[in-house]
């Protein structure tokens, strides 16, 4: 008579132990979402950086309210509704940190002194990222950008030239982030573009200074250093520096007429 077989309790118990761990992550999992739901709640928020804008307009603008859940906000989200209401902060220069166990740290960085395009009448103001960040009546105490024509400028979007200009708008953006790098953005009172072939900057109200479009511009700006710091240019020198050429030394050409 054949034997009969006895259930396999060895197999059966693994698999209740199986059921049970996988209960006990379950239940694990639900509690740290109820807490994590249920508690770390937004209950003091600290801006830093801002100059321009109230703390209570960065705050309105990323739409972030006491009582939120800390961990389950969207902190890109945040981070562009204020570069969107806001012009004068790009999207880059918002930085959302949490601090457990209930404080959010907003710190923004607002752009520089804009350069300012006249056209048709208005003068849209422009940071250093190529973002136009108002429209106003008056150029005065800006630098001025010209030799091209934004298309379709708005408040808040970034400046557009024609097809045929985009590698003028891509060399007057990379000479700008330069610029602010090294600390001159402020010695600049005119860039102009009107030139097919190389652009010209107005500098520290004695110097014109031409590069080519495909310049190497923060080079070219240490060149600027090295030679002023020869000490050949006297401080009542006035003049142009041509930079054009890519493997040589600027060549300086003295204006008489403005010693």
């Amino acid at each position: 008579m054949a034997r009969r077989k006895r259930p396999n309790r060895r197999h059966r118990g693994s698999g209740f132990r199986f059921l049970y761990r996988l209960l006990s992550m379950l239940v694990i999992c639900a509690c740290l979402i109820a807490a994590v739901t249920l508690f770390f709640k937004v209950e003091t928020i600290r801006i830093t950086g801002q100059d321009r804008y109230r703390e209570e307009e960065i705050l309105a603008a990323s739409e972030i309210e006491l009582g939120d859940n800390l961990f389950l906000l969207n902190k890109f989200d945040a981070a562009k509704k204020i570069s969107e209401k806001l012009p004068y902060i790009d999207i880059e220069n918002v930085l959302i940190h949490r601090k457990l166990p209930d404080t959010l740290l907003i710190e923004v960085k607002e752009c520089g002194e804009p350069l300012a395009i006249l056209q048709d009448g208005a003068v849209w103001l422009v940071g250093y990222t190529g973002k136009i960040v108002e429209q106003t009546t008056s150029a005065d105490g800006y630098t001025i950008l010209e030799g091209v024509e934004l298309i379709s400028p708005s408040v808040g979007t970034a400046m557009s030239f024609g097809s045929e200009y985009a590698y003028r708008l891509e060399s007057v953006l990379s000479l700008l982030d330069a610029l602010e790098i090294s600390g001159k953005r402020d010695q600049v009172q005119g860039i102009h573009l009107g030139n097919s072939a190389y652009l010209t900057m107005d500098f520290m109200d004695r110097f014109t200074i031409k590069m080519t479009y495909d310049a190497n511009f923060a080079y070219k700006l240490k060149e600027f250093d090295a030679i002023m710091e020869k000490g050949t240019i006297q401080p009542n020198m006035k003049g142009t520096f041509d930079m054009r050429r890519k493997d040589e030394m600027a060549v300086f050409h003295l204006d008489q007429s403005r010693t």
